[in-house]
């Protein structure tokens, strides 16, 4: 049970296995979007603190009253004040930093000639000092009117500080800047924070959405599985199994039409292959069977020459007349096969302009010495010409007429040809009141070997490949045979032909 179980683990991720490959590269995916979420989010956060720190730091710039920030810009009264009061600082002790500070902050005066004075190096938090190119641009350009621009520099003890610069001086006098400073340590770490609260987040819903993932794979996967379950029960003896078409999935349902369709193909295709093996299985034997049965005639005569008819020339004619006999069937049998198989490999037909009325009325004396004392009637219509190989269409019409002359009485028999035009088609038909044909035969006439009275067509030696050698002809121009019988009242062979248009 165990094993079975890890097996199905195993085989559920395995690195081949189709729903490994679609989870991890779901996941992965969604990892990299959250990945990619995450850094933005985190360089936008830093950026909106740094904008509303800046903010801030402006606003306290501009509360700080400017009399404060040097003694230079100090008024005499503030002097003689700072004189008398001993709290304060001395401007003649030379104490230049302002009265206050705050923690983490960096406060610096530029004066009008670009005097740099630092008043927080004293309290711990050093101010970053720029060039005097920034700060003349600051000077000659308004944008740093603008709140939301700030700059984030290094200070001499090696941090990261982020500093804003406004103008300050009387109305007269608009080249005097203060700038302020803080650490961005603090403004990082809350950044950081919100940071890896995403991420534990964001790997908190990729293992919810693992864990409801896994069943919906499962269940889409579901009509792949049934599919190869199909397949495995398919061989070469069973393929009437169809794969259902009706999963709701598009892509599913097409790749099982594919499959039924190809499924379809190939129960057909083994069919016809089993149904050609058998029909070669009895065309061997009948082939040997035909061929066995004259060779045997033969042999026999043989031996009774062989033991002195030689000598005794009624029995010497009478066994070479059979051994002639014998012979011409078996000549005739090995042509037929012969004439089969060309017709099977590739039709090789002599084509000319023919029409079969004339063709019809060349062979009529022939016909009428097969027919003997039999009623022949020929009904013969003028029709347009086609394109035939008059031997062949000869040997159709022959093969036909003497089957009718075969089945019908010599003396009662009666045989109806007719020759008519219908639109791109000319039909021929032979017509006779022989005995007909059960319907049970019907469908196997123009089957190689098939006789559906065998001693009556061997009676006339026939071997059964007469008909099919006809329906080959036939099919090689292009046209169709068709046969229609009644028992006891005959039978009608109908063959159709293009002609020309």
């Amino acid at each position: 049970m165990k094993r079975g179980l890890l097996g199905k683990i195993k085989t559920f991720f395995a690195p081949r296995s189709l729903r490994f490959q679609l989870l991890s590269r779901s996941l992965f995916i969604l990892a990299a979007l959250l990945l990619l979420i995450g850094s933005l989010q985190y360089i936008l956060m830093k950026d909106f603190l740094y904008r509303s720190q800046s903010e801030t730091m402006i606003s306290q710039l501009r509360s700080i009253p400017k009399n404060l920030l040097n003694t230079n810009t100090r008024s005499p009264e503030w002097r003689d004040e700072a004189a008398s009061n001993s709290d304060l600082p001395s401007p003649d002790k030379g104490n230049r930093g302002p009265i206050f500070f705050l923690t983490g902050t960096s406060l610096a005066y530029i004066s009008e000639d670009g005097t740099f004075t630092d008043l927080t190096e004293e309290y711990g938090v050093p101010s970053p000092r720029l060039s005097g190119a920034q700060y003349t641009e600051v000077i000659e350009n308004t944008r740093y009117k603008d709140h939301s621009n700030y700059q984030v520099v290094q200070d001499t003890a090696g941090n990261e500080q982020l500093i804003v610069i406004i103008k300050t001086g009387g109305p007269e006098n608009r080249h005097e800047l203060i700038q302020m400073g803080t650490l961005t340590a603090p403004i990082r770490e809350i950044a950081l924070r919100q940071l890896r609260t995403f991420l534990i987040l964001s790997l908190l819903a990729l293992a919810g959405g693992l864990m409801l993932y896994l069943p919906v794979l499962r269940r889409s996967l579901n009509p792949l599985n049934q599919m190869i379950k199909t397949v495995e029960a398919i061989n070469a003896g069973n393929l009437n199994h169809r794969f259902p078409d009706t999963q709701r999935q598009l892509e599913i349902d097409r790749l099982a039409n594919s499959f039924n369709g190809m499924l379809e193909r190939l129960e057909l295709s083994f069919d016809a292959e089993r149904e050609a093996k058998e029909q070669m299985r009895r065309f061997i034997a009948d082939a040997s069977h035909e061929l066995r049965t004259p060779l045997t005639s033969i042999h026999g005569f043989l031996e009774v020459l062989l033991r002195g008819a030689v000598d005794r020339p009624e029995q010497l004619y009478a066994a070479l007349n059979s051994m002639h006999g014998e012979s011409k069937r078996m000549k005739k049998l090995v042509e037929d096969l012969l004439m089969l198989a060309k017709l099977d490999r590739a039709p090789e037909l002599q084509l000319t302009e023919t029409r079969l009325d004339l063709l019809i009325t060349e062979m009529e004396p022939s016909l009428q010495i097969l027919a003997g004392e039999r009623n022949l009637q020929l009904n013969i219509s003028p029709c347009s010409p086609g394109m035939y190989d008059s031997d062949k269409i000869k040997q159709v019409i022959l093969n036909l007429f003497h089957n009718a002359v075969q089945h019908t009485d010599p003396i009662d028999g009666a045989i109806t040809l007719t020759l008519s035009s219908h639109q791109d088609r000319t039909k021929l038909t032979i017509k006779d009141n022989g005995q007909g044909i059960s319907k049970e035969h019907l469908p196997h006439v123009f089957e190689r070997f098939y006789r559906s009275d065998s001693s009556r067509t061997r009676k006339h030696g026939g071997a059964g490949l007469g008909l099919s050698i006809t329906h080959s002809i036939v099919e090689a121009h292009g046209g169709s045979i068709s046969v229609y019988s009644e028992v006891g009242e005959g039978t009608t062979f109908q063959v159709v032909l293009p002609i020309l248009k």
